[in-house]
């Protein structure tokens, strides 16, 4: 059935293309780069250049592919592609052709009939992967072979074919499934319970990022062409919602501790806040546009950026007030910041594009600690506290580690004359992956502590890596939580087994989290009333933040 409705489709393309061809022709403009483009090209990429069972030929599509490739493209095809051969056309032919794709299209539409239309949902018989732990699943980009991986430790469960991926892959609240978004607005639904891709749909041309509301019961697709945010049903892949925005919109992010969901725009000064159970959007002026940021472990604040300026600002969340900026050394790549605490005190830290400076800075009380300088311009820094530094890529073959105590730097080189890329740990973190960002590259496993090589997957530009844990904003109090643990706590406790204290999972099954926190704060009395005859426990001034971190990881049963 999903055949017929193709074939269909493509008739019709070629039906469209054969009567704009004739009223081309017509008007004596038979050899122009419109009419060579409807004659052999729409068909698979559509009448408006849309894509259909090919990609999309907008500029923004081709604007990192200049015309001396573009020309070999057309003549020759693209290896392990469906596109046939267009060597018979002439030079002349071939640049009038590329001159039409480099004009911007003015009838790009993309309404709910068509969001309908794309939806497939594939025969997926139940496979085992043999997943023993949801939180050490890491999904894996393998951007030059088109397809993605699902790991678990050291181990490969899958891998199957997902063009265009952009934006970053989204977990269900309980793991079952992935969200997979493309460049030329596809999302894919893969079941990690069935073992496979189960369906997919194409809410827009061109997308931006994709969000699940807390609940699971929606899931948002920001899109720039059209530009607008689109509320999907997760389940039938129905398009709820298409809500029009006049704007680029940088990207949206759920809050997991209430029902809302923001996104800004990179050419406007607004903020959209969304109401993900109402579905409703409503917008607040900023004195600036907000073209990149996070929001913050708690929940609390957003910090942001523009690439026109060099500027780090805070938000509170509660208000949307501006509460600290500072200038910093060229943009800052915030979407890739990585958090952590230690001594008391929450940081990130964050690359800066265009510049060899990954900035060290402490929150909540928002201050810069350290501007590092790490030999080139990179683009990701990762950390876990299963690992005393920050992982930084700097644009070379080196791995640039940050010590999180005192700053200093040591470098490793996985590949000699290959490019490292981007680090992400398993939820456990006793493995890091790293990318050797080459056609010939490698994904190699490490042993998180030692540096120890485990495994060498040869792969082709393996680019991204999503981790349940380390991926969510959920799981942050947690492990910030289990490394307040390991410097204050390990001592005399456990995670599983008696120390001179009672384990942790003998505390979280038998104490409220009322009283864990009493006995945190003021031991010596508290001890009393949990049946203790003595106590040798100090307290512990915590701070709120501190506490919510412990009894997370505590409730976790890590």
């Amino acid at each position: 059935m999903r055949s017929a409705f193709i074939m269909g489709l493509l008739a019709t393309a070629v039906l469209a293309s054969e009567v704009l061809i004739h009223e081309i022709e017509a008007s004596g403009f038979q050899e122009s780069g419109a009419s060579l483009y409807y004659k052999y090209c729409s068909s698979c990429h559509g009448k408006e250049r849309e894509g259909v069972s090919a990609p999309p030929l907008l500029p923004s599509f081709l604007k990192g592919i200049d015309d001396r490739r573009l020309e070999g493209i057309i003549r020759n095809s693209l290896p392990q592609t469906l596109m046939p051969k267009f060597d018979f056309l002439s030079k002349e032919q071939i640049d009038k052709l590329i001159a039409y794709l480099r004009t911007p299209a003015t009838q790009l539409r993309w309404d709910r009939e068509q969001i309908r239309n794309s939806k497939e949902f594939f025969d997926l018989p139940t496979r085992e992967l043999g997943i023993k732990s949801i939180e050490n699943v890491t999904m894996v980009v393998e951007r030059g072979a088109d397809r993605i991986w699902v790991m678990e430790d050291e181990r490969i469960l899958d891998r199957f074919p997902f063009a265009n991926v952009h934006g970053g892959l989204k977990f269900t609240p309980a793991g079952e499934r992935c969200y997979i978004p493309t460049r030329d607005g596809w999302v894919g639904r893969y079941s990690l319970v069935k073992g496979g891709l189960e369906a997919k749909v194409r809410p827009c041309i061109a997308l931006r990022n994709i969000a699940l509301s807390r609940d699971g019961r929606y899931l948002f697709a920001t899109c720039l062409l059209p530009k607008r945010v689109v509320v999907l049903d997760p389940e039938h892949l129905d398009p709820v919602k298409l809500f029009p925005v006049e704007g680029k919109i940088s990207a949206l992010y759920e809050l997991y501790t209430q029902d809302r969901a923001l996104f800004t725009l990179r050419d406007k000064p607004w903020l959209y806040l969304v109401d993900t159970k109402r579905l409703t959007f409503s917008k607040i002026p900023l004195e600036q546009p907000i073209e990149d940021f996070f929001i913050d472990p708690f929940e609390e604040y957003l910090v942001g950026t523009a690439r026109s300026g060099k500027r780090l600002a805070v938000y509170r969340l509660d208000g949307f007030k501006e509460v600290f900026h500072a200038s910093i050394p060229g943009m800052p790549h915030l979407f890739s910041a990585t958090f952590w605490y230690k001594d008391g005190h929450f940081y990130f830290a964050t690359p800066h594009l265009r510049s060899s400076s990954v900035t060290i800075w402490q929150m909540y009380d928002w201050k810069l600690v350290r501007e590092v300088d790490v030999g080139g311009d990179g683009f990701f820094v990762k950390t876990h506290p299963a690992t005393s530094y920050l992982w930084v890529d700097n644009g070379s073959d080196q791995l640039v580690l940050i010590d999180k105590g005192n700053y200093s730097i040591k470098t490793l080189v996985p590949r000699r004359g290959k490019r490292y890329l981007h680090a992400e740990f398993s939820g456990d973190g006793r493995y890091a992956y790293l990318s050797i960002y080459e056609p010939d590259g490698d994904l190699l496993v490490w042993r998180g502590d030692t540096f120890r090589e485990v495994r060498d997957y040869k792969a082709n530009v393996p680019v991204g890596k999503y981790n349940f844990v380390n991926k969510n904003r959920r799981f942050y109090p947690r492990l910030f939580g289990q490394a307040l643990f390991q410097e204050k706590c390990w001592g005399c406790h456990h995670e599983e087994s008696m120390a001179f204290g009672p384990p942790l999972r003998q505390i979280a099954a038998k104490r409220s989290d009322d009283e864990i926190i009493a006995q945190i704060l003021d031991p010596e009395h508290t001890s009393k009333l949990l049946g203790y005859k003595r106590n040798a426990m100090p307290a512990f001034p915590l701070s709120p933040k501190e506490l919510e971190s412990i009894l997370a990881y505590i409730r976790s049963g890590r």
